[in-house]
């Protein structure tokens, strides 16, 4: 035992308010596994749900690990190898190596072919390998496909029956549950989702100042986009777009008064919510403070914005993602420049001390007049809104499941040039820049659309470095570059033992629609049918 772990855990425990505690005889213990930092976990409303979820489920203790606090949980801080099922919570690609690690850590062996019933089953959910469990499939016994709430409860029922039984029989009886695919059976698996969010709490459950937003109550507005932008993994993985009523917004806000000032609003794009400016004004009635996930620009009214300034926002966050109008049509985030110059000039006159502008670089059909765009784009910012202005810059990554999932990713070498170019106009202009590596961008872009052998690579790296993830990759006789070239159409693609929900058909008639420069309007939950979503 690390008694250094140890005196983490128990460090971190004393400052949270809402953890569970069970004793553990006669239940089922599952360690909830978040591949990333306790700060960065505990700020996930996801993994929070989850985890009350597991422990509201009958004859079950559910306890919380990460990667930074050590293979122990943090409740009891038992080691991993005593849990009878490890469940791995996994938001992001790039925290893969991170699942290697604890599992390496824990003494546990990281092949799925190589455990048996003596060894804890291990099962992984989440945005990321809901998209695409092929990359981890040689790891993971199994994958929730979909939403907790829908998962949960049946996944749990089954559990308690077979765990104890022979290997065989326990995957056999996982994989007759909605939603859970299990790679050695190798069957295709429907993505689960819930129709009335009104029934399903997500808000904060354990409070702690140690998270990126300690000093908030977090409340899920609404789940899934509705605008059909053909880059976003997250509006097409959470179709339909669904909405919390007004009613149920402003009850569960007031109890998360009671033990914090600040409501913390989260979704895709809240400032979409049809209600968003009577929510605003009436959690200001309440005293409350607010603060927003995400903003279209397109959808940011006055109200909204005044409302988030008397709260003590001081810094206001869009996302342009493209200077030119061209490129905003072709990736289907229809934003007119002049609802960009409203916003900068609502947060001059409204006193924010900050601007924060995100720009994807890298998109299918950009050529140097895009980047030009961007760039007077910001120029014609920085004229209406003199205080601090930020632009963060993130190469576009493909993603499974999207209308760009057949697209090649854009040279690393390119992306570093278009980079260093815009980094170097806009900080003569006064303008802070940050990015995300354009290297690193290949490596998750791999992971997205990986298969089992990228998966195989993954388990023979020891340190998280590029130079280490390329020669795993050469050792396996693998190239980056196969998996981020352009895919035929008619491709078996790894990810198609996921289905989305969203047909095929579809998001190739995106594609050609952004090949072309056509838009697509919104979509309507209930009304119209096309992608599939909805009657599925």
């Amino acid at each position: 035992m690390n008694w250094s772990f140890v005196r983490e855990a128990r460090r971190i425990l004393e400052l949270e308010d809402g953890t569970i505690y069970k004793d553990w005889g006669g239940k089922l213990p599952i360690a909830l596994v978040y591949p990333n930092t306790y700060h960065v976990g505990m700020s996930n409303l996801g993994l929070q749900t989850v985890y009350r979820l597991f422990n509201e489920q009958f004859g079950v203790v559910c306890e919380r690990v990460f990667h930074n606090t050590g293979p122990i949980s943090l409740e009891s801080q038992r080691p991993l190898a005593e849990f009878a099922v490890l469940a791995f919570s996994i938001s992001f690609e790039m925290d893969y190596f991170n699942v290697v690690e604890i599992l390496r850590l824990a003494g546990i062996p990281l092949s799925a072919e190589e455990r048996d019933e003596t060894y804890p089953l291990l099962i992984a959910g989440g945005a990321a390998v809901t998209a695409n469990p092929k990359p981890l499939s040689p790891v993971f016994d199994a994958f929730a496909i979909g939403e907790g709430e829908a998962i949960i409860p049946p996944l749990v029922e089954v559990l308690r029956e077979v765990i104890g039984e022979q290997k065989d029989e326990i995957l056999n009886a996982l994989a007759l549950v909605p939603g859970v695919y299990v790679p050695a059976l190798g069957t295709a698996t429907k993505r689960q989702w819930i129709y009335d969010l009104d029934a399903y709490p997500t808000t904060s459950f354990v409070l702690t100042p140690n998270t990126e937003f300690g000093e908030m109550y977090l409340i899920e507005v609404a789940r899934g986009c509705g605008r059909g932008c053909r880059f976003c993994l997250a509006g097409y993985i959470y179709r339909p777009m669904r909405e919390r009523s007004l009613e149920v917004l402003l009850k569960q806000a007031e109890e998360g008064l009671r033990c914090r000032e600040e409501v913390g609003l989260l979704g895709a794009a809240v400032s979409c919510y049809k209600h968003i400016d009577e929510l605003a004004l009436e959690l200001r009635k309440r005293g409350a403070k607010i603060s927003i996930s995400s903003l279209r620009v397109d959808f940011l009214t006055e109200a909204l914005v005044r409302a988030l300034a008397e709260s003590g926002a001081r810094t206001l966050t869009i996302a342009p993602e493209a200077g030119s109008e061209g490129l905003r049509i072709s990736i289907n985030k229809r934003i007119p420049e002049e609802d960009v110059f409203r916003a900068a000039d609502m947060a001059s006159r409204y006193g924010f001390a900050q601007l924060k502008l995100y720009f994807m670089i890298g998109l299918p059909g950009e050529s140097e007049e895009d980047i030009k765009a961007l760039l007077e784009m910001v120029s014609a910012v920085r004229g209406r809104f003199h205080r601090r202005i930020v632009v963060q810059i993130t190469p576009f990554v493909p993603k499974a499941h999207t209308p760009f999932q057949w697209v090649a990713m854009t040279p690393e070498g390119i992306l570093w040039e278009r980079l260093r170019y815009i980094e170097r106009n806009l900080r003569a202009k006064g303008v802070s820049v940050k990015f995300e590596s354009p290297s690193w961008a290949a490596v998750q872009g791999v992971l997205a659309r990986g298969d089992e052998k990228v998966g195989r690579a993954l388990m023979n790296i020891r340190k998280r470095s590029l130079a280490v993830w390329r020669r795993a990759m050469r050792e396996c006789g693998l190239e980056e570059s196969d998996y981020l070239k352009e895919r035929p159409l008619d491709e078996q693609l790894p990810w198609s033992v996921v289905k989305s929900g969203v047909e095929s058909a579809y998001l190739k008639e995106e594609l050609r629609k952004a090949l072309v420069g056509e838009s697509t309007e919104p979509c309507k939950p209930k009304i119209c049918t096309k992608c599939g979503a909805c009657s599925a």
